[in-house]
């Protein structure tokens, strides 16, 4: 798998982070105002980053399917996330 997309040295409005995008996602946090990893460890946190549970990699199809969107909050956004996604890369030949 390539993943010189996580290096990518693009500005967020350039990767597709638009004023569209804070529009969806501020709708989708209203609709889903709760991280769904808390939720799973029987917390109640408040979301504040609309995830794409399969990274879209520049692919404007997954960016914007809202079937691929989850609320997080930050530490599971930041941390957790980002290290699920490392080892399903490094799964990877």
């Amino acid at each position: 798998m390539n993943t010189s997309w996580r290096k990518d040295k693009r500005s967020s409005h350039e990767r597709g982070y638009t004023s569209s995008w804070q529009r969806a996602r501020e709708g989708f946090l209203m609709s889903h105002p709760l991280c769904v990893m808390c939720e799973q460890q029987g917390r109640l946190t408040a979301a504040t980053v609309v995830d794409h549970v399969v990274p879209h990699k520049g692919d404007s199809a997954v960016f914007w399917d809202t079937g691929n969107w989850q609320s997080l909050c930050t530490n599971h956004h930041n941390s957790h996330k980002q290290r699920i996604e490392r080892e399903l890369e490094s799964q990877l030949p």
